[in-house]
């Protein structure tokens, strides 16, 4: 996709802060964050939303789902538990889809949001 924001950060034609990257997948810091923590977790190859996934797509948006909590963890937003065992932190994922959805930029991507209640308006 010759117009696609996310495609151009993937393919490094556009600059940002990446926190992660592998031969499938690139995180990097939202450049608008809604929280103290705000990435953004793209797949390198193009789709424009979770709804053009099909079943074969499965062990690419587990792989994604599952690099999220070490994504909070190493911004500092993970889950932890206390030593009565109540949990403590945490972070929010949002894939937004279409523009019902709230989606903005048409390339899948999956927010890791963190901090005080980021979803609440807190900053």
């Amino acid at each position: 996709m010759e117009n696609c924001l996310f495609c151009k950060i993937a393919e490094k034609k556009i600059p940002s802060a990446i926190v992660y990257e592998d031969e499938d997948l690139l995180a990097f810091k939202d450049i608008n964050p809604a929280a103290p923590v705000h990435l953004l977790l793209i797949p390198k190859k193009h789709f424009s939303t979770l709804s053009d996934c099909s079943a074969n797509e499965a062990p690419l948006l587990g792989k994604m789902l599952a690099l999220a909590p070490r994504l909070a963890e190493e911004a500092g937003c993970g889950v932890s538990y206390d030593a009565d065992g109540s949990p403590a932190g945490g972070y929010k994922t949002l894939i937004n889809s279409g523009p019902n959805g709230g989606q903005e930029v048409y390339h899948l991507h999956l927010h890791v949001i963190g901090g005080p209640h980021p979803w609440r308006g807190q900053r």
